[in-house]
């Protein structure tokens, strides 16, 4: 990272809308200090003007420094970067960089993100324009999935439950990630090489997306918590009436932790679970506690979600990383947190992982590698549930359905192949 790097990402920062969409407004200085060289940048109304030497002193709102070392900075510009450097934020919560004071709202945390990206393009001499997918058209078509309402009776309360529906076969059950909705999924049920042995059912939880709270009670007066019970309550009646007979279940995230608390307390209602990005527990290191998305506002989704794209893979579509981004903007407010309760909270298998029987319900392991908070926990309850199997998945980050479909398919398709053999066997 030197001048001549700073100046080509100012260049396109000027021209780039990513950044002056988020950055607008902003007056102030960036400072960018590797070892004990610094360069400060200055910003006027969202435009970055020019780039001088700089001291390293105290951060504030308008005024940023990120500070790291030769070696960190090297990763960072890295085409790809590795695990916890694909913006400054990872690198700060991995304890590699300092970005002084943290974005507390979702523009000024995505315009600095955005900078990032500018300058890794150059350092590496690559377009920064933004990729998108082939605009085909599709006029007229509809897609595969159906949507539907079904109740079911939870926690003593009616529930007007969300889900879509494509394929037939044996089910397989859809869980969401934290604060997000079912839409993460879409990809998954128009594959056909998966609806053609599988009925695919993703849901909604109740509070998100298209499944509102009960009309029973009074949720506005009180605090929105997932409960473990609740958790794993909602499944298996789904599967119930729905007709599903030991269907598979996949999830992600909390989904991912729900897959596990299934396989051993429900291991009769299932066949198999998919754990992606799961562990016997959220072992939450001390470093990420003030950057994690625990740590932003209980009432600013769109801070959560610009927060979530430092577990996401760069070298996942960009679309689909964005798409993935605007999912957690639309969540309720409250929702992620009170999810949160039972992700880091109240699941907890560490010394079960023995008990939890394989035979009765396979167990399947996938962590992307870039979502390097939860890699060493996946690989923790590999170790401790015999018969499970494991994969970090190369290219992934925390919602490989979301950001990469091709690539996790590759991952997922042979496990849910095999599962359907042993099916008919």
């Amino acid at each position: 990272m030197d001048r001549g790097i700073i100046e080509k990402a100012i260049d396109a920062a000027r021209t780039d809308g990513e950044w002056l969409l988020n950055a607008r407004g902003w007056t102030g200085t960036i400072t960018l200090v590797r070892d004990t060289e610094a360069w400060k940048v200055s910003v006027e109304r969202g435009v970055l003007t020019a780039v001088a030497p700089g001291v390293v002193g105290e951060g504030s709102v308008a005024h940023v420094q990120i500070v790291g070392s030769s070696d960190s900075w090297s990763k960072l510009l890295a085409s790809p970067p590795p695990a916890g450097f694909t913006d400054f934020f990872g690198a700060n919560g991995i304890g590699a960089m300092q970005v002084v004071p943290q974005p507390d709202d979702a523009p000024r945390h995505l315009a600095l993100r955005r900078l990032g990206d500018l300058l890794r393009h150059a350092a590496n001499g690559t377009d920064p324009r933004p990729q998108v997918q082939s605009n085909r058209s599709r006029h007229g078509k509809h897609d595969a999935a159906v949507g539907r309402y079904v109740h079911l009776d939870l926690d003593g309360f009616d529930h007007r439950i969300y889900y879509e529906s494509a394929g037939e076969g044996i089910g397989l059950l859809c869980q969401h990630t934290a604060g997000a909705d079912g839409r993460q999924w879409r990809h998954l049920l128009e594959d056909e090489r998966i609806t053609s042995k599988y009925r695919v059912i993703v849901y909604d939880l109740p509070y998100h997306g298209k499944s509102l709270p009960p009309e029973g009670k009074a949720w506005w007066a009180e605090r929105y918590s997932l409960s473990q019970k609740f958790a794993m309550d909602l499944p298996v009646a789904l599967a119930g009436a729905l007709g599903l007979h030991r269907p598979v279940f996949i999830g992600s995230s909390v989904g991912g932790m729900l897959a596990l608390d299934l396989a051993r307390y429900h291991a009769d209602d299932f066949r198999a679970v998919i754990s992606l990005e799961g562990g016997l527990k959220a072992e939450i290191p001390e470093t990420l506690d003030h950057t994690s998305e625990m740590s932003v506002s209980d009432e600013d989704p769109a801070a959560h979600a610009a927060v979530m794209m430092m577990i996401m893979s760069p070298t996942a579509p960009e679309t689909y990383r964005q798409e993935t981004r605007l999912h957690y903007a639309q969540g309720a407010p409250g929702v992620f947190n009170g999810d949160i309760d039972y992700y880091s909270r109240e699941h907890n298998l560490l010394g079960q992982g023995h008990l939890i029987d394989t035979s009765k319900c396979e167990v399947h392991l996938l962590t992307g590698e870039y979502d390097f908070p939860t890699v060493p926990w996946t690989e923790k309850a590999a170790q401790q549930i015999p018969g499970s199997t494991l994969a970090i998945m190369k290219g992934l980050g925390h919602f490989p359905m979301s950001e990469d479909h091709v690539q996790l398919m590759g991952y997922v398709l042979p496990i849910l192949d095999g599962i359907a053999a042993r099916s008919a066997s």
